[in-house]
């Protein structure tokens, strides 16, 4: 059976603001969801193991993915033992998708088990994936060429613009959309909000919540291709 990691952030603090955040739901339960429905063995990890923090801002229980997710007694047993990085052999999965959340942006860049973790199953042809604030795990990651990963790649993430209209530019240890372009990738940003998702060999990145779904279907498609 093909077998897919979801790494969600640890991190539950948004920066000096004292507000909360972690993962955001949607961008976990939507391509858990299209992952499910194809066959597809899931298991959610997280930086540090153990609970990950939820973003309580995207408990948004109108959306009936979320809210049969987040009601599934199976489904909060895995949120509350997610597996730490540390003990995931990358030999296990054919995919890792990085979901959003502020939270990422702190936790994300520039932590080992994440570059073992995307250099290992990228280069044993496995497929990589992230959403809105996901692509923070992409940084600064150098494959055994030398080359970033996502130089000369299209990706998408949350966008500069996204992060201004939801007024946390200054809460942000640095910005996606530029740091993603300083790696050397081909950043596509569509309007605020709307569905975006990009695939580039086999790295596979959306934009926004909105894009959640989409990358969830695209990651299928590229499983089952190889």
């Amino acid at each position: 059976m093909l077998k897919v990691l979801i790494v969600l952030t640890s991190h539950a603090l948004l920066g000096m603001t004292g507000k909360s955040t972690g993962y955001y739901l949607s961008e976990l339960s939507h391509p858990y969801h299209e992952l499910q429905k194809a066959g597809i063995e899931v298991t959610i990890a997280s930086v540090k193991g153990g609970e990950a923090p939820v973003d309580p801002k995207s408990l948004k229980m109108d959306d009936p993915i979320n809210k049969a997710f987040w009601n599934s007694p199976e489904i909060q047993k895995k949120l509350k033992n997610t597996m730490p990085l540390n003990k995931v052999n990358p030999k296990d999965y054919r995919g890792i998708i990085f979901s959003g959340g502020h939270g990422t942006m702190w936790d994300f860049r520039g932590n080992k088990e994440v570059k073992r973790l995307i250099k290992s199953i990228y280069e044993s042809d496995g497929v990589v994936a992230a959403v809105c604030h996901g692509p923070a795990a992409l940084l600064d990651i150098k494959l055994s060429n030398g080359k970033y990963l996502v130089e000369g790649k299209k990706v998408a993430a949350f966008t500069n613009k996204e992060e201004e209209a939801v007024e946390l530019t200054k809460a942000m240890p640095f910005l996606l959309e530029t740091d993603l372009k300083n790696n050397g990738a081909e950043f596509v940003g569509k309007d605020n909000w709307s569905e975006n998702v990009q695939v580039s060999e086999r790295l596979v990145t959306g934009q926004n919540p909105a894009s959640a779904s989409l990358l969830g279907k695209e990651v299928v498609r590229l499983l089952k291709k190889n």
